[in-house]
């Protein structure tokens, strides 16, 4: 971590995993300690070898950006794998509000007392694959009981690790079976409801027709006794 008033940077220095014929990355952080808008640009001595994204920018009060430098893929590998490459970082106050698109390189000029941070940073290869450590072998007369009880855990740890397997596949079988059951119970249900709605929709309609019919048998049997009312009095009339 730097010592700027602006800006925290972490880490301090640039590693990149080197490996003939390919790309390598790394990134930084940027922290703004301030309660100040603080632009920020990144500069390095060999920019056709390295793309830095965001190299330039704008890091609210209290809050970070992460910064990430690729270096493009190299043919030969340095002497000793040293690397002279620079970065320098450059930071300081703004108006608020400021974006990235207000960054000039005109900000980080010094002239007029203007206080502009710069913190530098060097550039270190680490090799892409290390050596892997030589197994180191048992001394002669020691007990091979550690390495067999070694073995011993790795079976149970199997074990218990395809126990588990096998409960979790059991559980998603048994959810997939009562899915399926509720979801064959709701179609039943939604077929009842609708038998039962056509069931009341006919029983209305027979209904409305028995009443109906009803209603004209009822008028025809009043003129029928009028009729025969009218007969038998003239009947009588006449005797």
């Amino acid at each position: 971590m730097s010592g700027q008033d602006l800006l925290e940077i972490e880490p301090i220095e640039l590693k990149f995993p080197f490996e003939l014929k390919k790309q390598s990355s790394c990134s930084m952080q940027l922290t703004n300690k301030s309660d100040d808008y603080v632009a920020f640009k990144v500069k390095t001595t060999n920019p056709k070898k390295y793309c830095v994204r965001p190299n330039a920018g704008v890091i609210l009060p209290r809050s970070i950006c992460d910064v990430t430098v690729t270096m493009q893929a190299q043919k030969d590998a340095p002497p000793d794998m040293e690397c002279k490459d620079k970065f320098l970082l450059q930071s300081v106050v703004v108006p608020p509000g400021s974006t990235a698109k207000d960054v000039t390189s005109e900000m980080f000029n010094k002239e007029g007392g203007k206080v502009v941070d710069e913190f530098k940073l060097r550039v270190i290869y680490v090799p892409a694959c290390p050596p892997s450590p030589v197994p180191e072998e048992p001394e002669e007369g020691s007990s091979p009981r550690a390495s067999s009880t070694e073995n011993g855990s790795q079976i149970q740890g199997t074990s218990l690790f395809d126990a588990v397997s096998r409960s979790l596949d059991e559980q998603k079988d048994k959810s997939s079976e009562a899915s399926s059951l509720i979801f064959k119970l709701s179609e039943e249900k939604n077929s009842y409801v609708q038998q039962s709605q056509k069931l009341r929709q006919e029983i209305e309609l027979i209904r409305k027709q028995v009443s109906r019919n009803q209603a004209g048998g009822f008028s025809f049997m009043f003129v029928v006794l009028v009729g025969l009312t009218c007969v038998l009095v003239g009947y009588l009339i006449k005797r």
